[in-house]
């Protein structure tokens, strides 16, 4: 049974009904309408499957001592997913853009197969009672039904496919069910988003090696992602691609303009393809605006606490120039050094606002609206820099459903946002994949 804070936010629709101006009767009936829609709002989230497709990981945090099953730091684990009702969480074989080189290579398959090894000791030696690894739609219906948590695997970047194709195969048969061809910087397999900033580009589009692993992909029934890829990646990839393809987590380029969004044309060739988007909670892909004002007021606050605890603070930008080892002693304090800082603002007089669920919300509207709510979905970019005002870790997930059901979106509508479409399109992959061989 999913676990929520509604007594939290009754209070909170309480206290927005106290207003001299209204009568006992009015605020009485506001306040019996607001517990209704959050009842219902609550129904909903119970019956639906909730679907995150981009949890990050860090290894650190999937050992005998150190795992999942206790309420950490982290954005993602157990308690957190069990406390706001999140039943799927896709977890991330990250691994960031190094040199083209045989070294580099060997560095991040080996990464890769640290993350792997990661994911397949939480559900089958940490905690195999309280999730399970599923590889297709079924799996999840089964696993979700039975009162486990379930587990997928995705894979960010194909740098750790190296010059050997084989290592698709290889990472497929490890639960993989998605895989981007590149990240931050290009790969040996495609151009990166991050080419708009110079206008230099290394394949323009897909590499060859790159057109064989999209094939490859469609061979095993493994799902594209495009949300790292450039505009022109992406096109290749679709008229390559024999199947639907996934935005794992991106937003609405109309709305926010980062080259990791996706704009209207991508969008009608998203439509086109069949694929989905799956909409991400990232304050920076989200609204521009007031996540430039909210970060330029709070650096010197982070900064400072960054400092009382022996650190440095470094923005999303500037983590790039680190090395692995200076990156994972960051990210390890990170998400303390945020906590503290927010808390110091929150107590600041018209400090700046955090992006929130509403903004977040906004660009599922509009991509609903533009190209259908067949190709939309949900994702958070947990870990990995994700997570909004009211979403900003699986313990609140109720509260994006609770904002679909206000502006009004069915059951239904609302379980195809959260699963229903990712799992279509993984259906129609394993069907090409059927066909194929």
């Amino acid at each position: 049974m999913k676990s929520f804070y509604i007594s939290l936010c009754i209070l909170i629709m309480t206290a927005s009904c106290k207003n001299g101006a209204k009568s006992t009767t009015d605020n009485s009936s506001t306040l019996n309408d607001s517990i209704a829609l959050i009842e219902r709002a609550k129904a909903i989230h119970d019956r639906v499957i909730t679907l995150d497709t981009h949890c990050d990981i860090n290894v650190k945090n999937f050992t005998d001592t150190i795992n999942y099953t206790q309420n950490l730091e982290s954005q993602v684990n157990l308690p957190k997913m069990k406390a706001g009702g999140l039943d799927v969480a896709w977890f991330i074989v990250y691994t960031g853009q190094d040199t083209l080189s045989d070294e580099g290579y060997k560095k991040a398959y080996d990464n890769a197969m640290s993350k792997f090894n990661a994911i397949h000791k939480l559900v089958e030696d940490i905690a195999p009672d309280q999730i399970e690894l599923a590889l297709n739609s079924d799996d999840v219906r089964r696993i979700s039904k039975s009162g486990k948590k379930v587990a997928m695997i995705g894979i960010e970047n194909g740098y750790p496919v190296g010059t050997d194709i084989t290592n698709v195969e290889k990472f497929y048969n490890l639960g993989a069910r998605y895989m981007s061809l590149s990240h931050n910087g290009h790969s040996q397999l495609c151009d990166s988003n991050t080419g708009e900033e110079d206008n230099v580009w290394l394949h323009d589009g897909l590499s060859d090696l790159g057109k064989e692993v999209v094939e490859e992909m469609n061979r095993l029934g493994m799902m594209i992602d495009v949300s790292h890829p450039s505009k022109e990646s992406m096109k290749q990839m679709i008229a390559l691609s024999k199947a639907p393809i996934i935005a794992s987590h991106s937003s609405a380029r109309a709305l926010c303009g980062h080259s990791r969004n996706l704009d209207d044309e991508q969008l009608q060739w998203m439509k086109t393809n069949g694929g989905v988007i799956q909409t991400v909670a990232f304050q920076a892909y989200t609204n521009t605006e007031k996540n430039d004002a909210r970060n330029e007021a709070i650096k010197p606050i982070r900064k400072d606490v960054a400092q009382s605890l022996g650190h440095t603070w470094y923005e999303w930008s500037e983590t790039k120039t680190l090395s692995e080892e200076d990156k994972d002693a960051f990210y390890d304090v990170r998400a303390k050094i945020i906590k503290l800082a927010d808390e110091k603002a929150s107590k600041i007089k018209d400090f700046p606002p955090k992006v929130d669920v509403s903004d977040f919300v906004n660009h599922i509207d509009y991509m609903v609206k533009k190209i259908g709510l067949k190709h939309v979905g949900i994702s958070s970019d947990f870990d990995g820099g994700g997570g909004v005002e009211g979403w900003s870790d699986a313990s609140e997930t109720f509260n994006v459903t609770l904002e679909l059901v206000k502006r009004g979106y069915t059951e239904t509508e609302i379980e195809q946002l959260w699963s229903g479409n990712l799992l279509r399109v993984l259906d129609e992959v394993e069907a090409v994949a059927k066909n194929t061989n």
